[in-house]
């Protein structure tokens, strides 16, 4: 006859809290264990700079819709390209994507780079707005100026942003 043994073994599995904010970074270094919600960065003046631009460009969707000339189809685009963009390095500071990726990448050069390019679209598109829309009365014409103003002003939260990015890429910093 055969005999059969079986062995059982007991193991006991403890489990610590990690640090503050329930972040835990697995020892692979997986991407979705190192992002953390960064509410903080949008207490400083280049976050509000961010949060500015982002209103406002709704502001300036919601007035300049539909566009009635090829002009104003022209500052929609660079609203909606800027829009865009600023969603995505809202989403980017907000979750901590940019310290999660360990990519080679100058972050600050970067984001200068866009935002000055944005900077010279909002130019553009605000003259090109302000002067189709100046003096031409009847239907579209008081929201239309009334977006190529809010453009002006998101023109100048976009030149600020790039000024603040120009400082802290100038100081040397990468992230």
């Amino acid at each position: 006859m055969v005999e059969t043994v079986v062995n059982i073994e007991r193991t006991t599995t403890t489990t610590t809290n990690g640090p503050p904010g329930g972040a835990n970074p697995t020892a692979d270094g997986g991407f979705g264990s190192a992002i953390r919600l960064n509410i903080d960065y949008f207490r400083t003046i280049p976050g509000i700079i961010k949060i500015v631009q982002f209103v406002l460009g709704i502001i300036c969707m919601a007035l300049a819709s539909p566009p009635l000339t090829s002009a104003t189809s022209f500052f929609m685009f660079v609203i909606v390209i800027s829009f865009i963009i600023t969603i995505l390095l809202i989403a980017a500071y907000f979750l901590g994507i940019r310290e999660a990726l360990n990519v080679a990448v100058n972050w600050i050069f970067s984001e200068l780079l866009t935002t000055a390019v944005l900077t010279l679209l909002y130019f553009i598109g605000f003259i090109v707005q302000l002067a189709r829309w100046s003096d031409v009365s009847g239907m579209g014409a008081g929201s239309n100026t009334a977006a190529g103003v809010f453009g002006l002003f998101n023109f100048l939260a976009y030149a600020a942003g790039t000024y603040f990015l120009f400082l802290a890429h100038r100081s040397g910093a990468t992230h």
